[in-house]
């Protein structure tokens, strides 16, 4: 059974730092993209990341381009999400997902993901 458990979040001012873990197990997960999404309350689920299964390749949301960085370290099984300059529209709570298959770039596409955290609250205050 696969799990994805995210920690690091939480209150920060806005112009400060935060940075999210997701700690994965139940399959190979170096074998699989991984992606990081939002939600703020009364709206839809965003994406905000994505990283390959290599790690060679990531991608952004225009909002956090230049201001987040997603990586994973394999041998940790844990991809991270390193969150600068943060304003208070980033506040949401953010999930990482595990892709439905293995050895692909990476998806701006929630429903390419099969395996979702339970989520964890950053709140940025102005």
């Amino acid at each position: 059974q696969v799990q994805l458990v995210e920690s690091g979040g939480g209150l920060v001012q806005a112009g400060g730092s935060l940075r999210l873990s997701c700690a994965a197990s139940g399959r190979t997960f170096s074998s699989y993209a991984m992606g990081w999404f939002r939600q703020a309350p009364g709206k839809e689920r965003e994406f905000v990341a994505a990283i390959s299964w290599s790690g060679v390749m990531t991608r952004y949301a225009d909002s956090v381009k230049g201001r987040f960085t997603v990586s994973r370290d394999n041998a940790k099984n844990t991809v991270y999400l390193q969150m600068n300059s943060l304003k208070p529209e980033d506040t949401a709570v953010y999930s990482c997902a595990g892709d439905r298959y293995a050895y692909r770039l990476g998806s701006t596409i929630s429903r390419d993901y099969a395996y979702w955290g339970q989520g964890t609250q950053v709140t940025v205050s102005s």
